[in-house]
């Protein structure tokens, strides 16, 4: 395989940054996954890092190298990490649970597998034309879908009827493969980015740009346009194949057993949000985007 990625995640004007996003890859497959998590509830970042440490744990033992069955994998993977938060709640003698979103994609024979749980979205753009976007378990997005015509939702765009961490087992939607082509580009973000940025201009700039360059740019309008109160604001992106740029990865060189992941490793349920400061996640995301590029330069 052979992708460019680039990752970037902003506080906005929250107290803390409960968005967190990463991949992992080995020779023949990719994982890439973000989670938003939700405020009102406790220990918002560590359900969204927790999500993605289970989603990675289960990725490295199971794509070996490749995964045998990606879409049973995500939609598996997904309610495994709902069963960990209610654990964690549970060790923790928490009274709620710590709740979050989640989007993930595994890239695999040339093809794009998804699955997705509250409003964190998945894009896909190809040829500046969007051929994907995930529908997000809100009532506002569901009330659009009933009555099309209307203009206006009883709920708010962030009312969520599913998420992980809910009393009930969670919806999660699960769909693919979609081949892909040279060339096309996939976002994952969460609501602070898709909610102040619309559709068309999300895929304009993921269009014409590369990812290295569109997703900066998104995040900056996104906060711009939302002001002192916005959202956090997070968003990975990558393009499959084709690509010539720094940010470039190549997974053709690795051996069977290889195994990369930007996800911070820690013992499931030790997490703590002293782990996961704003200055850390900052510091990781830089170490990540900095070896991709020195790696990609070497190559040149």
């Amino acid at each position: 395989m052979r992708f460019a990625v680039y990752q970037v995640s902003r506080k906005g004007g929250r107290e803390t940054n409960e968005d967190r996003m990463g991949y992992c890859y080995t020779r023949d497959s990719g994982l890439f996954a973000l989670a938003d998590g939700m405020g009102g509830h406790p220990d918002g970042e560590v359900a969204a890092q927790l999500a993605l440490q289970v989603l990675a744990a289960r990725f490295q033992h199971e794509a070996t190298p490749r995964l045998a069955d990606p879409q049973q994998f995500l939609r598996e993977g997904v309610l495994a990490a709902h069963r960990e938060l209610l654990r964690h709640a549970q060790r923790r003698g928490l009274a709620d649970t710590p709740r979050t979103t989640v989007v993930a994609c595994v890239l695999q024979d040339g093809a794009l597998w998804w699955a997705h749980c509250g409003d964190s979205r998945l894009y896909v753009v190809r040829e500046r034309t969007l051929v994907l976007r995930t529908r997000d378990h809100s009532y506002a997005e569901l009330h659009e879908s009933l009555s099309p015509a209307s203009t206006v939702a009883p709920f708010g765009r962030n009312v969520l009827f599913t998420c992980l961490g809910s009393p009930s087992e969670p919806m999660v939607d699960a769909a693919g493969p979609l081949r892909l082509q040279a060339g096309d580009r996939m976002l994952l973000c969460s609501d602070g980015l898709w909610g102040n940025v619309a559709d068309a201009e999300i895929t304009a700039r993921l269009g014409r740009t590369s990812v290295a360059q569109a997703v900066p740019d998104l995040v900056e309008a996104a906060l711009r346009e939302g002001g002192s109160r916005c959202d956090n604001v997070t968003a990975i992106a990558l393009e499959w194949e084709g690509v010539d740029e720094v940010d470039a990865v190549s997974t053709l060189a690795l051996g069977d057993e290889v195994f990369a992941s930007s996800i911070q490793a820690a013992v499931l349920g030790d997490a703590s949000a002293d782990d996961l400061d704003d200055a850390a996640i900052e510091r990781s995301i830089q170490e990540i985007n900095d070896a991709i590029r020195r790696a990609a330069d070497k190559r040149h």
